[in-house]
């Protein structure tokens, strides 16, 4: 067990494994890495039990900055560092932390602990005045849009005093100077982003309960942006774009996580780690195997580098896009890494009707006008009307509008934009970034990196988003719809699923008596109530309807006939999987 500081606070030293449903994945994953000897540096997590009774109570534990505290003495203990004091300061990262994953949806503050004081000492230790003032500007923009809800933007050249002036004008009140004080300001902020309304939506599009809540790791900070020899990173065991078994990443030098996640900057190929640090890059794909073959599934890692020297953030299972989640589930099968039935639990039926939607024709972008290009980070065609606002997207797809969701850059705050869109376009940003892993989770086409300025002007315009190609056409171009059928990986998901399944799905039409569906909710639920043991039903909405699957099952359905049948038969099979 890791060193329980008290009710709700426990030291994370790698010892054991803790219930995820209680530590979260993120403080999981940094227990986990510690047990196998890899490179962490220390955390102590703070239990999502504290956050479910600070948002009942509305207020935090009675014995929590107790805790805190003691977690924070064990944080200085392991580092020989002290917080908010010298001469060798502790800086922490503030990280969410729910027992599943919810990329991007909650709040991090990073370098909290960092004063005019602590400033000048790391400074004074690093020799570099430059990087302490940057990591001071940092931690002030991120407390100040995290906990204080402001937007303020501060001058990249600045001064502390002149940021904190500009922080309390814009959000009516000042950063508090005890770090101690921030600290707890920090965890009420991660608490409360599990409310935030991009989280609610993130959760009920993919079926999440709400009262899960979350925890919060709190870790000692790396540095990734200290010298020419830092940086920060992303690595996936496997290309999540096309499933390849392959590792695949991005990195940044001179840079912290955020600078990747928030998109804000293009990070370069892992190729440059590789020829830059060839041994990091070596040890950094050694752990990769490492922790695949531990978590039995594909590995999004996030990693720094501090002077050289190599540490692992977090790990969880990564998310991928539709093509990806196919090949990677059939090829772990026969790897014997997996079993069939594992592997239909990792492929959604959303996914498979992602696969099976419409792609480009042979010959449909021959001559077409290219009006963008960037990276390609989801798969998938999408057209529809460009739209650069992330409540327009919502409020015109209710209307019932194919549209496009062109940013600058994506923040958790437009996952309702991502959602309503038809695809996701970003000037900024790489394939790790926020718009390219939420367009994976969400299987929607998406294409970053376009260039500054490079999407503004689409503003109204029909355009076709190739997210395998990266590529932007303007208008609507001809497109074809695949056959489940005609690919290999999917008819072996099909023949797993036909033999876990316990009824009957088929695109093949009854001969005799069915009860057909239509879209219409009131009279499903009235067929559903008035079906007979070993009916067979018809009708499309069962290929796009999970829940209509499994309604008529336990109704006792004993067919069920659609097109296409796949998506079907798939929520049929996970429906047995899980009896």
């Amino acid at each position: 067990m890791a060193i329980p500081l008290g009710d709700w606070v426990l030291a994370l030293d790698g010892s054991a494994l803790p219930d995820k449903a209680l530590i979260g994945g993120k403080a999981w994953s940094i227990a986990r890495m510690g047990a196998l000897g890899l490179r962490v540096p220390p955390a102590f997590v703070i239990t999502t039990r504290a956050c479910a009774h600070y948002l009942h109570e509305g207020s935090e534990p009675a014995s929590l900055a107790r805790e805190i505290a003691a977690g924070i003495a064990w944080l200085e203990q392991q580092t020989g560092r002290r917080f908010g004091a010298g001469p060798n300061p502790l800086l922490v990262s503030v990280r969410s932390g729910a027992p599943i994953s919810m990329p991007g949806m909650m709040d991090t503050v990073l370098n909290l602990g960092i004063t005019d004081e602590t400033e000048a000492q790391l400074a004074a230790e690093c020799g570099d005045a430059g990087f302490a003032r940057d990591t001071h500007r940092r931690f002030l923009d991120l407390y100040a849009h995290i906990v204080l809800k402001s937007e303020t933007a501060l001058a990249a050249n600045g001064h502390p005093a002149d940021w904190r002036n500009a922080i309390a004008a814009g959000a009516g009140e000042s950063v508090p100077d005890a770090v101690e004080e921030q600290l707890a300001r920090a965890v009420h902020a991660v608490f409360e982003s599990w409310n935030s309304r991009r989280a609610r939506r993130y959760r009920e599009h993919h079926d999440i309960p709400h009262d899960l809540g979350t925890a919060v790791a709190v870790q000692a900070m790396v540095f990734g942006n200290m010298d020419e020899n830092s940086g920060t990173g992303v690595l996936f065991s496997r290309n999540p774009l096309s499933g390849e078994p392959l590792p695949y990443g991005e990195y940044l030098a001179r840079a912290q996580g955020e600078d990747i996640v928030s998109g804000k900057h293009t990070p370069q190929p892992l190729e440059a780690l590789r020829t830059h640090l060839p041994d990091v890059h070596q040890e950094l794909l050694t752990a990769a195997s490492l922790l695949e073959d531990a978590g039995g599934d594909v590995q999004d890692i996030e990693f720094t580098l501090e002077k050289g020297i190599l540490y692992l953030l977090q790990t969880r299972a990564a998310k991928r896009a539709p093509r990806a989640a196919v090949k990677i589930a059939v090829d772990m099968v026969a790897e014997g890494k997996i079993d069939p039935s594992e592997a239909l639990a990792r492929v959604s039926s959303e996914q498979i009707r992602t696969l099976l939607s419409p792609q480009l024709a042979s010959g449909a972008a021959q001559g077409a006008e290219i009006v963008a290009r960037g990276e390609a980070a989801s798969p998938g065609v999408g057209t529809g009307v460009v739209v650069l606002d992330s409540d327009e997207a919502e409020r015109r797809a209710a209307n019932g509008e194919a549209v496009v969701l062109a940013r600058a850059t994506t923040s958790p705050n437009d996952l309702h934009g991502m959602i309503a869109a038809r695809a996701i376009l970003t000037e900024q940003g790489g394939s790790t970034s926020h718009a390219a892993v939420v367009g994976r989770a969400l299987g929607r086409p998406c294409v970053v990196g376009c260039g500054a300025g490079s999407l503004s002007a689409l503003a109204g315009e029909t355009v076709t988003v190739d997210g395998q190609n990266g590529i932007v056409y303007r208008g609507a171009l001809d497109v074809v719809t695949p056959h489940e059928n005609d690919d290999a990986a999917l008819r072996q998901i099909a023949a797993w699923a036909a033999h876990q399944s316990t009824v009957l799905v088929t695109s093949e039409h009854s001969n005799g008596a069915s009860v057909r569906f239509d879209e219409n909710i009131e009279q499903t639920e009235a067929l559903i109530a008035a079906l007979e043991p070993g009916a067979t039903v018809e009708g499309a909405l069962f290929a796009n309807d999970d829940k209509a699957v499994r309604a008529v099952i336990a109704a006792g359905a004993a067919t069920i006939v659609t097109s296409p049948a796949l998506p079907a038969l798939l929520a049929a099979a996970q429906a047995a999987g899980r009896e």
